[in-house]
């Protein structure tokens, strides 16, 4: 599966298009074998990326392994903070301190849509476009998750034809937390599910067919609280692409200090069942992202974890079912990332997986899958030209 909302914070400066040393090999690196497929021979789909300290958007794609921007960099008009893209790869959200800004796309190239005004005016910390495209899920944690309504063909907000249970146009349903890091809608549009830090993880009915797609969702139904240990935190959260499993990266999951990921089955009506030896030990502190994979041999899902202030690691496991039961494997190799990376994604041509971390050093990694060891990344180049907050890829 591909994780294309923005799981918090990352980006990149507007002199990415010509700084030199912006998209430089790394050196080596432990992790990194030898593939029988080489990078020239790659390319992928967009991807977008903010800079904190420009406040600018920009989106670029890989071409024979060369980094390559897609037209000029836009602005946004206020501080930003997150990033999504509708699956429909026609629009880009990114919420800021004034609210959620429309950007058109097309075949990569931005432009500030709405008039250049905002389309909702929370300023969202997680967001994510449902499948339809009709809905954009946001929270800016206040203890409400909003589902504001859009238009799936120009990305505005639809105010014409709907009407919450609420009376408002924006449908709303409570949250207990106040503290929100991630939020994911299940590829098939049933479920969402808020990481919500030391409150846990809360999830909710969804319908993008009503009026009001939350219904009468009362959640959390989550049975078992994801967070066991008093120094715990819900970080991140995924659903991968068979809507069988719920995903959860934690802060204290391990023995109360290491991160792990803990893992539940989706029964039919969304009840959870803990996966046997859940939670896994992911490493560092903390595992702020999660990338759930496909592909025809078998499954995988990724964990990005902080290390203090040392780089952070990618862990993953191998994914086995039988019948309804699931087993995780933990892969023999992980990958090195940056200083604090917050986001995991995999561009839409399947190529390679990118990871961007707040803390630089570098601010971005890119991964190809090896050929010869199943499941394992390949980290192929780095960049340390820019301070990241957001990313997000097509799909």
């Amino acid at each position: 599966m591909k994780i294309k909302y923005l799981a918090v914070l990352l980006a990149a400066a507007a002199c990415l298009a010509g700084c030199s040393g912006f998209w430089n090999a790394p050196a080596s690196t432990s992790t990194t074998t030898t593939t029988t497929t080489t990078p020239t021979t790659l390319s992928s789909g967009y991807f977008y990326v903010l800079d904190k300290t420009t406040a600018q958007v920009i989106s670029y794609y890989i071409d024979a392994g060369t980094l390559t921007p897609v037209g000029s960099a836009v602005a946004v008009p206020e501080t930003p903070i997150a990033i999504a893209v509708a699956p429909n790869d026609d629009f880009l959200y990114v919420s800021t301190l004034n609210g959620i800004y429309l950007y058109k796309i097309s075949s990569g190239v931005l432009t500030l849509g709405n008039s250049s005004q905002a389309i909702y005016g929370d300023p969202a910390v997680a967001m994510q476009v449902d499948a339809t495209d009709s809905w954009l899920v946001e929270t800016s944690g206040t203890r409400a998750l909003n589902a504001v309504p859009i238009d799936s063909t120009n990305g505005d907000l639809n105010s014409s034809s709907r009407t919450c249970s609420n009376n408002s146009v924006v449908c709303s349903v409570s949250l207990t937390g106040a503290n929100i890091n991630q939020l994911a809608i299940a590829p098939n549009n049933k479920y969402v599910f808020v990481a919500a830090a030391t409150d846990g993880t809360e999830a909710f009915g969804f319908n993008a067919g009503n009026s009001d797609p939350f219904g009468s969702a009362s959640g959390p139904y989550v049975t078992e609280h994801p967070v066991t240990q008093t120094t715990g935190s819900a970080l991140s959260v995924a659903v991968d692409p068979n809507n069988s499993l719920l995903y959860i990266g934690e802060e204290g999951a391990i023995s109360g200090t290491g991160g792990g990921l803990r893992v539940f089955t989706i029964g039919t009506g969304g009840t959870l069942s803990k996966v046997s030896g859940s939670p896994f030990a992911s490493g560092g502190t903390g595992s702020y992202a999660v990338l759930p994979k496909s592909t025809a041999d078998a499954d995988y899902v990724y964990v990005a974890s902080w290390n203090g202030t040392s780089t952070g690691t990618i862990t993953g496991f191998s994914v086995a079912a039988t019948s309804t039961s699931y087993s995780l494997t933990k892969l023999s190799s992980t990958a090195s990332t940056g200083v604090y990376p917050m986001s995991l994604v995999e561009d839409s041509k399947d190529n390679f997986v990118l990871a961007e971390s707040k803390g630089g050093n570098p601010y971005l990694d890119y991964y190809i899958f090896d050929t010869t060891t199943a499941g394992q990344l390949d980290l192929i180049n780095t960049s340390s030209s820019y301070a990241g907050i957001a990313l997000a890829a097509n799909q």
